[in-house]
């Protein structure tokens, strides 16, 4: 892994850029984020010594979140192929950490209706196999407002 040295301030990534890219701290600190529709910016991590901060998108997907140095840092910086290639086990851990970052991204900054539907889309085979409680639980919703999610959707068709 190469090792950079980067100042306060510097955006090592943005979203929409296409991510290759796996940053672990030697010294300082990074953090990522995301902005929602509204210009909130809501923080995915932060990354300290000995931390690995990337955006978890597959390889060659525009990225979700901003990476940017909140001190002077030093970083060890690798491809996503270079870590597959020198451990190729590390794929299915890359894919669980890619649907767990766009599960906690949907729970800071999306509404119940957008939860919802990236719910049904991301499990479309279970939808009717559990219950609605468990459903809302998911989403960090109450059954009822799940109801009226469900319900407004209905009759949007």
């Amino acid at each position: 892994m190469k090792i950079i040295t980067v100042k306060k301030g510097k955006i090592l990534q943005r979203k929409g850029d296409l991510n290759t890219k796996v940053y672990i701290v030697e010294s300082g600190l990074l953090r990522s984020y995301i902005i929602d529709d509204k210009g909130k910016e809501h923080i995915y991590m932060f990354g300290a010594e000995n931390w690995l901060v990337t955006d978890n998108c597959d390889i060659d997907t525009p990225c979700q979140l901003f990476i940017d140095a909140l001190e002077d840092s030093s970083i060890k910086v690798a491809t996503k192929e270079e870590l597959k290639n020198s451990n190729p086990d590390i794929e299915p851990l890359l894919r669980r950490l890619n649907t767990m970052q766009n599960r906690i991204i949907m729970l800071m900054s999306s509404n119940a209706t957008i939860r919802y539907l990236h719910f049904i889309e991301t499990y479309p085979d279970i939808v009717q196999r559990i219950p609605q409680k468990m459903i809302a639980s998911y989403l960090g919703i109450t059954p009822e407002a799940l109801s009226r999610v469900r319900n407004e959707l209905a009759h949007r068709k």
